[in-house]
């Protein structure tokens, strides 16, 4: 073979993103990690610190929301870097990633949260939150930690979201006055607690999935729950469907009124 032979020209690395990763493969044990940043300079100067770690290697690079769904499916990572302001809804995009990859471990680089943000980031699944501040060295721990199985989170933080869940559980345990359900709102009520899905109860019930949606939020602004599990967790605290079965009506306290047909497009005030 002539010496001055060329292996590799002619050939274009599959993109992924903006800077494709890696140039090299990781070690087996190493902690693999995406970063994904809206500003190149922070990528390269974050990419230069782990650079110098011999257990942590980049696997890829993304400038998007869009290039880190993609880099986070095509490359087995540990631990995902994300930039907040990398999306306009963040805490979507944390849901988004997660619903695609349900085993990342999400870091989240932020300028500032406060307590609204921190507690909707841990129940979206982030498992650290830091900011641009962090020191090279306490952004290496983090990252260790993170793909440890750990939570980094400052101690602010911390009171945040025992706050909110002590909130939460007190809310869901405490006496309620008396509320009004109509027999449509516990029939959906008794599906939602069996696991059914909307499109589901819609089909049992016989009627359209976006009509199953609006009784939802009726339920939800009545009970003062927020989402399926809160509905559920507040039927078992307070019996509120106790002897009632799949495709049964149980009886609705205060409603003297029959069932109408389901072919409502919205729901009316009761």
């Amino acid at each position: 073979m002539a010496s001055g032979t060329k292996a590799s020209a002619g050939k274009t690395p599959l993109k992924v993103s903006s800077e494709p990763e890696p140039q090299q493969q990781p070690a087996a044990d190493a902690i693999k990690i995406i970063i994904a940043d809206s500003q190149a300079i922070y990528r390269v100067g974050t990419k230069k610190i782990f650079a110098l770690e011999d257990d942590i290697r980049v696997v890829a690079q993304a400038e998007t929301l869009g290039q880190l769904l993609a880099a986070a499916q095509k490359f087995p990572n540990d631990v995902i870097l994300i930039e907040a302001a990398i999306t306009t809804n963040p805490q979507e995009g944390v849901s988004e990633l997660l619903k695609r990859v349900p085993t990342g471990k999400v870091i989240v680089l932020t300028p500032e949260a406060d307590e609204d943000d921190t507690v909707e980031y841990f129940r979206r699944g982030v498992r650290g939150l830091i900011n641009r501040a962090i020191s090279p060295d306490m952004l290496v721990k983090c990252v260790r930690k993170v793909a440890g199985g750990e939570t980094w989170i400052d101690n602010q933080g911390v009171n945040w979201v025992i706050e909110a869940y002590r909130q939460q559980a007190a809310a869901l345990m405490s006496p309620r006055p008396k509320t009004r359900l109509s027999d449509k709102e516990l029939l959906i009520i008794s599906c939602v607690t069996q696991g059914m899905r909307n499109k589901e109860i819609a089909h049992e019930i016989g009627t359209t999935e976006q009509v199953v949606k609006n009784y939802l939020r009726k339920v939800y602004d009545k009970l003062g729950v927020s989402d399926r599990l809160e509905l559920a967790l507040y039927c078992i605290h307070h019996r509120l469907l106790q002897g009632a079965g799949k495709g049964q009506i149980p009886p609705a306290p205060d409603s003297g009124t029959p069932t109408p047909e389901w072919n409502e497009e919205t729901v009316p005030n009761q």
